[in-house]
């Protein structure tokens, strides 16, 4: 039986061109993805290698690499990600000489679609099915789309727990819905969004794309823009919840 031994430890940060993913595949690689909190870990722990400025997912990057043992690293340091993973790319060269680090860009074009973001799930089942969807190679499944009652704008939180707040008929959109398509370069899809139902358009703090976040919720006729750093406190979450509450968004899942 193969125990994981013999296969070589990558990490994955962002989303990797879909080649990379199938070479990955085809050698049976155990793959980490190194965004998500894998080490249970304080997050000051990153302090040694990146300022307290970088948002929390890189952070996590950070505090993964740097504990897992890894053979490898493929890190996209292209438009599809940000600066910050470019220049924490160059932070893990330097403190893990044994562990090689790969810089990608993903660029890719062909559309894999979004049948997640659009079908009726628990918001928090719903964004660990695309998370987890980075590192499959083939087509989504097919899912039947379900009427939408409220919108995620944003990136996969650090902190799922505040994405429990919302109603099984909310439509995803934003970078999660490009990174279902496998197109995190896209960006006329990134800031495509629905005006007819209420959104919460969500960033980590000192994410560069808290900037699109709030230029696109003051566009959008009923929106709420919120940031949150590591984890979501007591008080975004009222807020959170304050707004579909209001927005009478239960209501209208029926």
């Amino acid at each position: 039986m193969d125990n994981g031994a013999s296969r070589k430890r990558t990490g994955i940060v962002g989303i990797p061109p879909l080649d990379v993913i199938k070479k990955l595949r085809r050698n049976n690689a155990l793959i980490f993805d190194l965004d998500e909190p894998i080490v249970q870990s304080s997050i000051e722990a990153a302090s040694p290698f990146l300022p307290s400025v970088y948002c929390a997912i890189l952070r996590t990057v950070m505090i993964n690499a740097v504990s897992l043992d890894l053979d490898e690293i493929y890190i996209d340091v292209g438009p599809g990600k940000c600066d910050s993973a470019m220049h924490t790319a160059t932070i893990l060269e330097d403190s893990l000489p044994r562990t090689r680090i790969v810089r990608t860009k993903n660029q890719d074009r062909i559309d894999f679609g979004t049948p997640i973001c659009r079908t009726r799930m628990g918001l928090l089942e719903k964004l660990a099915a695309i998370t987890a969807s980075v590192t499959v190679p083939e087509p989504h499944q097919e899912l039947a789309p379900c009427p939408p009652t409220a919108g995620f704008w944003g990136v996969p939180p650090r902190d799922f727990s505040l994405l429990s707040l919302f109603p099984e008929t909310t439509h995803v959109y934003g970078w999660s819905r490009c990174m279902e398509n496998k197109t995190p370069d896209n960006i006329e899809l990134e800031e495509h969004f629905n005006p007819a139902i209420p959104t919460v358009f969500f960033a980590q703090s000192f994410c560069a794309k808290t900037a699109l976040a709030r230029h696109l919720a003051g566009r959008h006729p009923h929106a709420l823009y919120v940031d949150c750093d590591v984890s979501a406190g007591s008080s975004v979450k009222a807020k959170i919840q304050a707004f579909l509450e209001l927005s009478e968004v239960f209501n209208a899942a029926g």
